[in-house]
């Protein structure tokens, strides 16, 4: 088993990719590693990791035995990591978007979600997380249609990048 393709789709084998973190014989190095074997752990039943990986403070509503028929029940059909803001080996904390897709019922599904993980004690863990994309807060002032484009031309906005 541990030559096949690890369930995450990140390419390697699942001895090279998510076996050593499930079995706890390495720590995941990113953000992304600890989601990519959290999806890894719904796939082969390893609810003991998914709990575990959930910071103490984070856990008051996990429901061991919901998460345990979710994961048993489900014929799940891939994972594809949309993007990752920090999370790196040197940060303290990071967001990872991602879809799962799985089929439960006959029914295909798929659960798209940003989840938020932050180092505990040099751990990363996973906090939450929201259903979609991150929401984006804007930085700068919003620059109306009639307004100079920031670009410098001289034009209107609505005639030089806002057409």
């Amino acid at each position: 088993m541990t030559d096949l393709l690890c369930h995450c789709g990140s390419g390697q084998t699942f001895a090279a990719c998510c076996e050593p973190i499930l079995t706890g014989a390495a720590p995941a190095k990113t953000a992304e590693a600890l989601m990519r074997s959290r999806y890894s752990a719904f796939v082969t039943g390893n609810v003991d990791h998914i709990e575990n990986s959930i910071a103490p403070e984070a856990r008051t509503d996990f429901n061991r035995t919901h998460v345990e028929e979710w994961a048993k029940s489900s014929e799940w059909l891939g994972l594809t990591v949309v993007s990752t803001e920090q999370g790196g080996e040197d940060d303290e904390e990071g967001y990872v978007e991602f879809v799962a897709r799985f089929k439960l019922g006959g029914k295909d599904y798929s659960h798209h979600e940003t989840g938020y993980f932050r180092k505990v004690d040099g751990a990363w863990m996973y906090i939450d997380g929201n259903n979609g994309p991150r929401t984006v807060v804007r930085q700068g002032p919003k620059v109306g249609r009639n307004d100079p484009c920031p670009c410098g031309s001289g034009k209107k906005y609505k005639k030089c990048h806002g057409a």
